[in-house]
């Protein structure tokens, strides 16, 4: 497996807008430094969210006040995105060879036994 096959997206982009990544075993000060940034992303995401419903339950925005809640939205959605992605890229591989999964369901996802439910 290459550095790249294990290299951490980090939240942030190079000056020149490329991604960045981080090749480690994610102890270290950056990834450390990477999951504060991610943390405050998330959070901006929980305001943005409050904010954006408050202005749209008022029903009384101005054209300018959407736009600016759209570019908003847009640049949160972006690093919320990449948090999703980061995070998923670093998920173990899902097991299909479990005997408990039933990987035949009709929609294509796995089917837990009801066993699994409790």
């Amino acid at each position: 497996m290459s550095a790249m096959d294990t290299a951490r997206l980090l939240p942030w982009c190079s000056p020149d807008g490329k991604p960045c990544y981080l090749a480690g075993d994610g102890t270290g000060y950056v990834s450390r430094r990477a999951d504060t940034v991610e943390a405050a992303q998330l959070d901006l995401a929980a305001v943005l969210i409050k904010e954006a419903r408050h202005i749209l339950d008022g029903r009384s925005w101005t054209s300018g006040e959407i736009h600016l809640l759209a570019v908003e939205l847009t640049e949160c959605l972006t690093d919320v995105h990449r948090v999703a992605e980061s995070r998923g890229a670093r998920l173990p591989a899902p097991d299909h060879d479990r005997p408990d999964i039933d990987d035949d369901d009709a929609d294509g996802g796995p089917r837990l036994p009801a066993a699994a439910f409790g």
